[in-house]
C-alpha cells in the first residue's frame, strides 16, 4: 500500500510542468531548446518584462525578484525550475536552492562546461550583462573545472535592450556589437559563451565581428541537456508519448508579450496571463 501510494505521488509529480523565468524574452531561447529535446515536457514561463533588464540591478534586488518569481512557479506547482538569466543565476541560485524544496537549475555551469570542453588553447572569452560580469560567476565555474583556463570578460551594457525591442540588425546595433566585441577579440580567445540568454538571436553578428576562428557557445542546448539528465535522475520525465503543452505569465503587457515573444520563441505564444507585480510581493515581501 505504501509502495503503491509513493509511485501514485511520483506519477503525480513527474505530470506536472517545468517551471523557467527570466527577465523578459531572452529565456525563451532556452524554452525553444527543451521544447525541441523534451517535446513530451509540459511547461510555465514567467517572464518579468515589468522589472527588464536584470542586468543593470543590484545584487539584493536580483534575489528578491528570483524569489519572488521562484516562489510563483512553485506554488503552480511545478516539478523543476530553470532560472534561465544569466543575471539572476549569478546572483541568485545558491540563495533559492537552499530556500525552495523544488529542484532548481541555473543557466551558468552547463555554458562553463561546453566552453571548457570545446576550447582548444584554454583562452575563453565571456559577452554578457553588467550584473553576471560583476558577479564573477563565469570565472568560477570555468575555474572549477580548468583552473588553468584564462577566462576573459567583457561587459555589454544595453545590449539587451536592442534585441528585447525586436532590433537584431541595424547599424546602431551592430556599432554596439563592435564596441564590445573589439576588445575582447584583441585578447584573442578561441571560445566566447553568449553568457546572456538574448544574445542567440544575434549570433549571426558576434560572429562576424569576432571572427570564423572563434567558436560561440549557445548555453542553451547544454542547459536542455541537463534539464533532460535531472528529471532521468529524479525519475521525473512526463509519462506517455502525448505532446506537451507551454504557457505563459508576464508581469508586463500581455500583447506585446505574446508577439514579440514569438519571434524569441519561433512558435506561437497563445496562453499568456498576466501575473501582478503586487501578486508577486505578496509571495515574498522587500
Amino acid at each position: 500500500m505504501t509502495v503503491s501510494l509513493a509511485h501514485d505521488q511520483q506519477t503525480s509529480t513527474a505530470a506536472l510542468p517545468i517551471g523557467m523565468f527570466d527577465s523578459g524574452m531572452g529565456g525563451l531561447t532556452v524554452l525553444h531548446e527543451c521544447l525541441v529535446q523534451l517535446p513530451g515536457e509540459h511547461f510555465a514561463y514567467v517572464g518579468d518584462t515589468a522589472r527588464f533588464p536584470y542586468g543593470e540591478k543590484s545584487r539584493e534586488q536580483l534575489e528578491l525578484y528570483s524569489r519572488q518569481i521562484t516562489a510563483f512557479l512553485e506554488a503552480v506547482p511545478c516539478k523543476l525550475i530553470v532560472v534561465a538569466c544569466y543575471s539572476a543565476t549569478s546572483a541568485a541560485l545558491p540563495a533559492l536552492q537552499r530556500e525552495f524544496r523544488t529542484p532548481i537549475i541555473g543557466v551558468v555551469m552547463p555554458g562553463a562546461r561546453a566552453a571548457v570542453a570545446t576550447s582548444r588553447y584554454r583562452k575563453i572569452g565571456v559577452l554578457a550583462t553588467e550584473a553576471t560580469v560583476a558577479s564573477g560567476a563565469y570565472p568560477r565555474a570555468i575555474e572549477g573545472l580548468d583552473s588553468g583556463a584564462e577566462v576573459i570578460q567583457q561587459a555589454c551594457p544595453g545590449l539587451v535592450d536592442f534585441i528585447e525591442a525586436g532590433d537584431v540588425a541595424s547599424q546602431a546595433l551592430a556599432d554596439a556589437v563592435s564596441g564590445f566585441t573589439e576588445p575582447l577579440k584583441a585578447r584573442r580567445p578561441d571560445v566566447v559563451i553568449m553568457g546572456c540568454t538574448h544574445y542567440p538571436l544575434i549570433r549571426p553578428m558576434l560572429q562576424r565581428f569576432l571572427g570564423r576562428d572563434v567558436t560561440l557557445i549557445n548555453p542553451a542546448a547544454e542547459i536542455a541537456r541537463e534539464v533532460e539528465a535531472a528529471l532521468v535522475r529524479q525519475e521525473l520525465e512526463r509519462p506517455g508519448d502525448v505532446m506537451g503543452s507551454y504557457r505563459f505569465y508576464t508581469t508586463g503587457d500581455v500583447d506585446r508579450f505574446r508577439e514579440t515573444g514569438a519571434r524569441f520563441l519561433q512558435m506561437p505564444l497563445t496562453r499568456v496571463r498576466a501575473l501582478p507585480l503586487e501578486r508577486l510581493g505578496g509571495l515574498v515581501a522587500p
